[in-house]
């Protein structure tokens, strides 16, 4: 740990604090069920068309992967008390959603709440919902 002092315990630096300058998200995780990563992969991969890249040797023995394409990144980890998230999502970008699931054959729910947003939502082999987003 860093002997450097935490600017939020600073309590007599009288400067402006700065704010963030937000840049985007670096990835969601996902929960998955223990060894189900075979599955995972089925689907991010084989379906949605994402890549799997390495995991860092100390993470991978904790199960799970990471998958990517360009600037999305999904990482799903095994838990024991596995729990879908059927609310909670991420939303992924893309530029071609409409033909991607015309070509796809994935069941999918459009949604049109929001005028202008094309967008529908997905649900991965275990459950978790996936809103997938016209650019």
């Amino acid at each position: 740990m860093s002997s450097a002092k935490h600017p939020t315990n600073a309590s007599s630096d009288l400067r402006e604090p700065v704010a963030p300058e937000w840049v985007g998200i670096d990835h969601v995780q996902l929960a998955i069920p223990n060894g189900a990563e075979d599955d995972a992969r089925a689907f991010y991969v084989g379906v949605l068309g994402l890549s799997e890249v390495p995991k860092p040797p100390l993470l991978a023995a904790r199960g799970g992967a990471w998958f990517e394409a360009g600037n999305v990144r999904v990482h799903v980890g095994a838990e024991e008390s596995f729990v879908a998230a059927n609310k909670a999502h991420p939303a992924l970008t893309m530029d071609n959603l409409t033909s991607y699931i015309e070509s796809s054959g994935l069941d999918v729910k459009w949604n049109n709440e929001i005028v202008g947003l094309i967008r529908c939502h997905v649900f991965d082999p275990f459950g978790n919902r996936i809103e997938l987003v016209q650019t």
